[in-house]
C-alpha cells in the first residue's frame, strides 16, 4: 500500500491545478453535448481530448515527482521505499 507522505508542493503545483480547472471546464461542456444530444462523433472527439489532457496532466505529475520526490529519496537513502510507491502509482496510472 503507498504510503502518505508528508504534503508539499511541487515546481508545477499552480499549472497543475490550471489545468485540471481547464479539465474540469471540459468535461462539463462534454456533459452538456450529452444533454443537447450533440452527434455522438462530435461527443467521442471532446472525450479523447480530455483522456489526451489528463494524460499529459498525469506526466507533469510523474515529472515533479521525479525532480523533487525521488530525488529527496536518495539523498536520504529511502529509494527502494519510494520506487515500489512509484511503481505501484504507475501501474494504477497506466493499467
Amino acid at each position: 500500500m503507498i504510503e502518505q507522505k508528508t504534503p508539499h508542493q511541487h515546481k508545477n503545483h499552480v499549472a497543475v491545478l490550471n489545468r485540471l480547472a481547464r479539465i474540469e471546464g471540459h468535461v462539463r461542456g462534454i456533459k452538456r453535448m450529452v444533454e443537447e444530444d450533440t452527434p455522438c462523433p462530435d461527443v467521442l472527439v471532446q472525450v479523447a481530448a480530455v483522456r489526451s489532457a489528463l494524460n499529459k496532466l498525469g506526466q507533469i505529475i510523474l515529472e515533479d515527482h521525479l525532480r523533487s520526490c525521488m530525488v529527496k529519496a536518495v539523498s536520504e537513502g529511502n529509494f527502494e521505499d519510494s520506487m515500489r510507491d512509484l511503481k505501484i502509482s504507475l501501474d494504477r496510472f497506466i493499467g
